[in-house]
Parts: C-alpha cells; structure tokens; sequence
C-alpha cells in the first residue's frame, strides 16, 4: 500500500489506504466516534496510519463550525514530580494525534489553588484536567462552564465533566496482603501530610484491611513528600516508645526513600530489621539500594485517559468513571520477619 507523495501533506484518504479501511472509518476513530462502531483492532491499524504518514487533520471548518479553539489546560501540582511529568505525557499523545495543543499550568505552591494564567480563560479553552492535588484551582474557569475532567479524585466532585482515577484503594489493600503473607503485624503508616482525596483514600483503605487482619497494630506518621521529611517521619517511628514496628507503609516512593535512609542511619537493615514500601514507582524506585517494594501507577495511561474523557465530553458522547489498575511490584525492601524487637 502506497503513502501520500514525497513532499505531499498526507490526506484522510492516504490513512484509510494505509490501515485498509474506509475514509469513513478513518473520520470515526480519529473522531473518537468508533466505540460500538469498528473494532479496538481496527480502531488502532488506523491510529498507527496516521501516526507514520504524520497525518494531521485540516481543522479549520470544524473548529469554527463547533466554536473550539483546540486547546486544553491541564493543571498539575508541580513540573518537578516525575509522576505528573508522566501524565502529561499520555495526554499530549492523546491530544497530538487529534491536533489539540496542551497548556501545562503547574499549581505554584505545589498543591492547592492556581490563579487563572489567561486574561480570558473561557475564550482561549475548550477544557480542563487537572490533579485532585490542585482540586481548587481555577475556580473561575469552573464557574464559567468550561468543561472539567478531574484525575485521582473524588468522583461524587460535582463540578467535575468526568472523572479518570487510578484504582488506589486496591493498591494499599495488596500491600497489606503482602506485607501479612510475610509475617508483618506492627506497621507505621508514613502518610502523605496533604489534603487531597487520593491520600485520604490510602489511608481510609489502610485501615479497612488492618481492621480484618487479626493481631495487627498501626501507627501514623505524617510527612510531607520529601525525603528529608520522609527520613524524620521514619525517624520518629523507629524510636517511639514500645515495639518498633516491623513494617513502613509509606503513601509515596519519595518519602519511603526518606525512610529507608532514616532505617540505615539507626543502624537498622532494609529489610532484615524493618520492611519498607512506597506507591507510584518512580525511577527512584529502583535508584535506591536495595530497591523498592511499591505499588506501580500506569501515569501516561492516566494522561491519555483523561484527554480522551475530555475529548467526549466535548463532543457530547457520555463518559463513565474510570478506574485504572494498579499492580504492587515486589522488590528487595520487603521481606519476611526474622526477629521480634
């Protein structure tokens, strides 16, 4: 099958030969109008066409028949977090395949309110994603209607177009199993000190699946996400008073880096003397030694999820809350209990 010409900007037509389907199919999926119509297999021979030939759709018409500007902002706490970083980049895949552009506003303190980067947001957007970690930012724009697609939040949000989450819960509930398949009872919780939905989710899961284990004990260390706060947080919980727990459930890779320095640093091994665990799977998660038991989140899948939720939403299709899987990946800081201190 042959592509457009040398030098020629490739057309619909060109696509459809390519994937060897119909233009008619062709305006579906790159319309994201397929679901119910072609197959997912199809749906992804016409997505890779267009990708190889660099095919870019002419959207002037469309744009000013259905008043778009082709542009979405996407809110997040922070560039710096290798997480969101991810996210990003599932979104902008998303949106570049349909010829949208990204606006990436990071959240300046980190978390919390963002102030509206646009004289006039309402007529240079057609939507928003943004993190529950930034669930009140932008409220202007909220209020003025544009649509809002909200990622790892709370879905009862009424404000909210559509929701994207990550299944949390189910992540916290499979480090606990692991953790009681290796013989752990006593446990530090080394909670995220932030007020956001996804880190009351973990802590809400944690204690759900103690409370039917037998025999167990848990504690709560608040820490903000850096190491140096994840390494006095783990601090305070190895020199407490009483038993030392044998196990650090930490609600980020970040501050369980803190933890695993704050264990050595108190002559303790990782995980001879005490088990540590994080959540996300960052790089850093295998950049430490030994490397870390933590539960992986697909954050790309996030992104393009989001972006695809947005995109039907625009279009008037229905949406659904999404809840993407999560997996625990098992490494060298967890391990069994050999000694009770």
């Amino acid at each position: 099958m042959r592509g457009p010409r040398a030098g020629a900007r490739a057309t619909s037509r060109d696509v459809a030969r390519v994937a060897g389907v119909s233009q008619a199919t062709v305006s579906l999926v790159l319309g994201e109008k397929w679901r119910g119509r072609v197959s997912e297999r199809t749906a992804e021979a016409v997505r890779s066409a267009a990708r190889s030939l660099g095919y870019r759709p002419n959207l002037a018409a469309r744009n000013l028949r259905l008043g778009r500007t082709r542009t979405a902002l996407m809110v997040v706490p922070a560039l710096t977090n290798e997480f969101f970083a991810r996210v990003y980049t599932g979104a902008a895949r998303v949106a570049a395949e349909h010829g949208i552009g990204v606006v990436l506003y990071p959240s300046p303190e980190g978390v919390g309110p963002a102030r509206d980067p646009f004289a006039s947001a309402r007529a240079t957007l057609d939507g928003v994603i943004a993190s529950s970690m930034a669930a009140e930012a932008l409220t202007a724009l909220r209020e003025g209607g544009l649509p809002l697609v909200m990622l790892d939040s709370d879905p009862a949000r009424a404000e909210a177009s559509a929701t994207v989450n990550l299944d949390i819960a189910d992540g916290m509930r499979q480090v606990v199993e692991h953790l009681l398949a290796l013989g752990h009872r006593r446990f530090t919780h080394l909670a995220a000190d932030i007020d956001s939905w996804t880190f009351h989710v973990r802590a809400r899961a944690l204690a759900e699946a103690l409370r039917e284990a037998a025999g167990t004990d848990v504690h709560t260390e608040p820490a903000a996400l850096t190491v140096a706060d994840g390494l006095r947080a783990a601090e305070r919980a190895l020199t407490r008073p009483g038993p030392r727990p044998t196990a650090l459930i930490c609600d980020d890779d970040i501050i369980a880096a803190g933890a695993c320095k704050a264990a050595r640093r108190l002559g303790l091994r990782v995980p001879d003397d005490v088990s540590v665990t994080g959540f996300d799977d960052l790089s850093l998660a295998t950049a430490v030694e030994p490397e870390l038991t933590t539960v992986r989140l697909p954050a790309e899948a996030v992104g393009e999820a989001g972006m695809r939720a947005l995109m039907a939403v625009l279009d008037g299709r229905p949406t659904a809350v999404q809840a993407l899987p999560v997996e625990l990946i098992g490494r060298g800081t967890t391990g069994r209990v050999r000694r009770i201190v």
